[in-house]
């Protein structure tokens, strides 16, 4: 729950959300990617032919939150794989995102065999084969080591400058850019 949220982003833009837990930087997410609805106020994104509807934010976002859509059960492979064909991506993309993110050699492994920042790398992976305007990514540097991290500003930084934009929920490392400050309502830190 929050209010009083107001931003605009410009194509090649970045927003750093920051606020302690239960202060609507997950919600907030959520919203722009047209997976809740807001009580009150306006979601807008432009993607060049006009504003888009809410109902479809979706098609044109990536949320990657802290869960990141990995299947155990399936391979490295099969989980990019669903993925790409579920945004409608290219899967001729696969081989390139899996070696860029260090997953190459883990292919044919299953998923549930994945450390932590090697499961957060596969969710990063979808950000390659299926292209969205707006990335919105839940601590995305959570469970990655130095060279991920490094890895997650430098796709933030190519996604940026072809004109992307991103939202970066996080209490810990970020990228610089633009920050926005959330905090916690009255009602919510007399429960916190």
């Amino acid at each position: 729950m929050f209010g009083g949220v107001s931003f605009r982003l410009e194509n090649g833009a970045a927003l750093v959300v920051r606020g302690p837990n239960g202060s609507g930087k997950s919600s907030l997410l959520r919203l722009l990617g047209g997976l809740a609805r807001a009580d009150h106020g306006t979601i807008s994104l432009d993607v060049g032919d006009g504003p888009v509807p809410a109902e479809e934010l979706g098609r044109h976002s990536h949320l990657i939150g802290h869960k990141g859509g990995v299947t155990d059960a399936m391979s490295v492979e099969a989980n990019l794989r669903f993925q790409t064909e579920l945004l409608g991506g290219n899967s001729s993309l696969m081989d390139a995102a899996l070696t860029r993110l260090g997953l190459m050699p883990l292919a044919h492994q299953r998923a549930m065999t994945l450390s932590a920042g090697q499961r957060k790398r596969l969710a990063l992976a979808r950000l390659i084969t299926a292209p969205r305007k707006l990335w919105l990514l839940d601590e995305p540097m959570e469970s990655l080591d130095a060279a991920g991290e490094a890895l997650v500003q430098t796709l933030l930084g190519e996604h940026c400058a072809s004109g992307g934009i991103a939202l970066i929920a996080t209490h810990g490392s970020a990228p610089r850019a633009a920050r926005l400050e959330l905090a916690l309502l009255p009602e919510q830190r007399a429960s916190a």
